[in-house]
């Protein structure tokens, strides 16, 4: 027997007709590039009248310790002559001539890891610049032991001691590399020729050496005499606190962006969800998402760039380990946070799996995250990656009570609709576009430089 498929007429309404008049159930609009945003979540935020915030410090002497920058053309590798004022005793020398010649005076060297760039014990004969890679320092402990000193890398200075202390004058400590190392050294010999033909350099380094040495502390600061342990009536020290009279200064900074709404989506497209609403959310979100960036990168306020050198340290190895987050961490009192990118904390968390270790969690606004020594690991995708795929990771301390990294902005702004964010209607243009000026004011201020701690040079392996 054969069955007949001759089409049977329809005998109710079908689904593609009926959707036409259902309303559908939906989600409000999705936005894939929202991140947890722990820094701006976490910071304590203090309100800025005058949009300016001065941070107002000790006195605290310069040391000249900052870091030399290289030019790079094919194999050839220079000093940037400008540069060579970072070392302590070229501090304030500004005769350009002097200066091209002495940094042509280095000489380029190679090494290979494992390779003893100066040793413990023997004469100072060099100045060593580190173009690249990463050297380790270690001196000889009370009983013959090795101490570890540190870890040097790109921009770092050795020997600058050569310039000013008599040819006599020994290394305190052995610098052997860790990686492949581009170093450029300046012989004694070759300083001492250019030195003989230029009065400029020797009254800058006679300068420098009877410069008065200023009584500070361990920090740099200005020090403050007191009495302590004595019995009768001893003349007791006079004294008082002298303040930096050049304090840094915090301006707000601004993201802003024009959010245009066709006034006939506005008044026909508003059910079930008020269009001009959404569109506002999500501009916020991403102007959020750049205030943070912001603070993180920024080249004047960003955490990474104003970041105190002596607050800088390299990792010991290249991948984040439990040794380098310990000596992050010990650096400074009350550390409230770790923030690093996710695939930083891959790293990590690959490293305590090689050595059996099992990093803690604790609870952060009522989510579950990863910690270390009690103090929370957070992700942030604003901590950049490099080319060379090596990223850093931070640590602060948080909090004007604790002298530690801030949060500035200002409220009570006109047409505010959040926090230090407001939202200005600027009128209807002749097509029939709504206008909305969107505008965020902000900065990050770090009140003294061990609230700010930078973990360099991580390298983030497969």
């Amino acid at each position: 027997m054969t069955v007949d498929h001759q089409e049977q007429p329809q005998l109710s309404l079908g689904t593609a007709a009926a959707r036409q008049l259902s309303t559908t159930t939906k989600s409000v609009p999705q936005m894939q590039g929202i991140s947890p945003r722990w820094l701006l979540n976490q910071l304590p935020w203090v309100e800025t009248k005058g949009a300016a915030f001065r941070v107002n410090r000790r006195t605290t002497f310069a040391v000249g310790d900052g870091r030399l920058s290289f030019a790079v053309t094919g194999s050839d590798v220079r000093v940037i002559p400008a540069e060579l004022t970072e070392l302590p005793p070229l501090r304030g020398f500004a005769d350009e001539g002097v200066l091209n010649a002495l940094a042509d005076r280095f000489r380029r060297e190679d090494v290979q890891p494992g390779q003893v760039i100066v040793e413990f014990g023997s004469r100072v004969d060099d100045v060593v610049l580190i173009a690249h890679g990463k050297v380790a320092k270690t001196g000889v402990g009370e009983y013959g032991a090795g101490t570890d000193l540190g870890t040097v890398a790109d921009g770092d200075h050795l020997g600058a001691d050569l310039l000013t202390e008599p040819p006599e004058h020994l290394w305190e400590y052995t610098a052997k590399a860790l990686t492949s190392c581009v170093i450029l050294r300046l012989s004694r010999h070759e300083f001492t020729e250019l030195l003989d033909r230029s009065e400029a350099l020797r009254t800058q380094l006679d300068d420098y050496r009877q410069r008065p040495q200023h009584a500070q502390n361990k920090n740099g600061e200005a020090s403050i005499d007191v009495a302590s342990g004595h019995a009768g009536e001893d003349v007791l020290p006079g004294t008082y606190v002298d303040y930096d009279p050049s304090p840094r200064e915090y301006e707000l900074s601004v993201a802003q962006t024009i959010l245009r709404v066709q006034t006939r989506v506005a008044d026909l497209y508003n059910d079930p969800m008020d269009q001009t609403e959404q569109q506002l959310r999500l501009t916020i979100e991403a102007l959020r998402e750049r205030q943070e960036h912001e603070m993180f990168n920024n080249r004047e306020f960003g955490l990474l760039n104003q970041a105190d050198y002596a607050q800088r340290i390299y990792t010991r190895t290249g991948p984040p380990t439990p040794d380098d987050f310990d000596e992050l961490i010990s650096r400074r009192r009350k550390p409230k946070m770790l923030l690093a990118h996710p695939k930083a904390i891959a790293a990590f968390g690959r490293e305590c799996t090689t050595r059996r270790i099992y990093p803690e969690t604790t609870i952060v606004n009522g989510k579950t995250v990863q910690a270390w020594r009690g103090v929370p690991l957070l992700p942030s995708n604003k901590i950049p990656i490099s080319e060379n795929n090596t990223t850093s990771i931070v640590v602060l301390r948080t909090g004007a009570e604790d002298e530690g990294v801030i949060g500035l902005h200002q409220t009570g702004l006109p047409d505010e609709y959040e926090p230090g964010l407001n939202v200005r209607f600027l009128g209807i243009s002749d097509k029939a576009v709504i206008s909305y000026l969107v505008s965020t004011y902000y900065s990050v201020a770090v009140l003294v430089p061990d609230a700010l701690g930078v973990l360099e040079n991580v390298e983030l392996g497969g």
